[in-house]
């Protein structure tokens, strides 16, 4: 029998290129099964781009990304998301006419089996609707059932957006600033539901706020101009000289919870 795979998540000096314009400079990274990680960095740093290329909406100039062991770039989004990586993004993307349980059962129909039949009755489909009301349970919406998406409250609609990213059952998921917006007290309950419906999945999030980073990840990746220049835990970031005088200056330096 062969072992598992020691990585969930591996980024092998992955680059990328828009023209001459070099965003991704060599990126390595290999973050291991169940393991909470935020990426960090300032304005520029190309997190965003690491997050579409590990998700397959860009393709690396260069490098590779493992998924369980498995090559995925230059996959599409959809073949990656098969295959157990799901990803959430900086503004809500939600069928907005569709109530709150109508999103959820639209996220999990693919990952049971069912593809496109317009003659299947949705409300026959029992595994597809019992999946749809335990996320439901999970993001603490089940109150909002039937509520439109586009009724919601913001952080109603980020939590519904979580829901969905977790919906497929993915191992693998990636957040990209999910409190952003939020008020200090939306943000405290936000942090102990992300890591409430990631408990045992392996977790990759873009966060500015430091409070969030020290509340939530258990190692913390620093991207600068395209490059990881540390990978650990907070305490032994917070702590890195080179951190300090390349990005986050007095931040970590701060409590943690003291704000963006």
């Amino acid at each position: 029998m062969s072992r598992p795979p020691e990585y969930a998540l591996e980024l092998r000096n992955l680059r990328k290129s828009f023209g001459k314009t070099e965003i991704i400079r060599g990126a390595s990274l290999a973050v291991k099964p169940g393991e909470r990680v935020a990426v960090i960095g300032p304005n520029g740093a190309g997190k965003s781009t690491l997050f579409n290329l590990i998700s397959g909406r860009f393709a690396p100039t260069s490098g590779e990304i493992l998924l369980h062991g498995r090559k995925i770039e230059g996959l599409k989004p959809y073949e990656i998301n098969r295959l157990g990586l799901a990803r959430s993004f900086q503004t809500s993307n939600l069928f907005s006419r569709l109530s709150v349980f109508e999103n959820l059962r639209c996220a999990v129909l693919w990952s049971l089996g069912y593809r496109y039949a317009f003659w299947k009755f949705l409300a026959a489909l029992h595994d597809a609707n019992d999946r749809a009301e335990e996320v439901l349970d999970m993001i603490a919406l089940h109150k909002r059932r039937d509520v439109l998406a586009m009724n919601l409250t913001y952080a109603e609609q980020r939590a519904l957006e979580i829901g969905i990213t977790i919906a497929g059952g993915a191992s693998v998921v990636l957040l990209d600033e999910p409190t952003a917006g939020m008020s200090r007290s939306e943000t405290t309950r936000f942090v102990e539901l992300i890591r409430e419906v990631t408990v045992g999945k392996t977790l990759l999030t873009v966060e500015h706020d430091m409070g969030v980073v020290f509340g939530l990840a258990d190692k913390i990746a620093v991207l600068v101009y395209g490059e990881v220049i540390a990978f650990d835990t907070p305490e032994k970031v917070r702590d890195d000289e080179h951190v300090k005088e390349a990005y986050l200056g007095s931040m970590l330096v701060e409590t943690p919870g003291g704000g963006h």
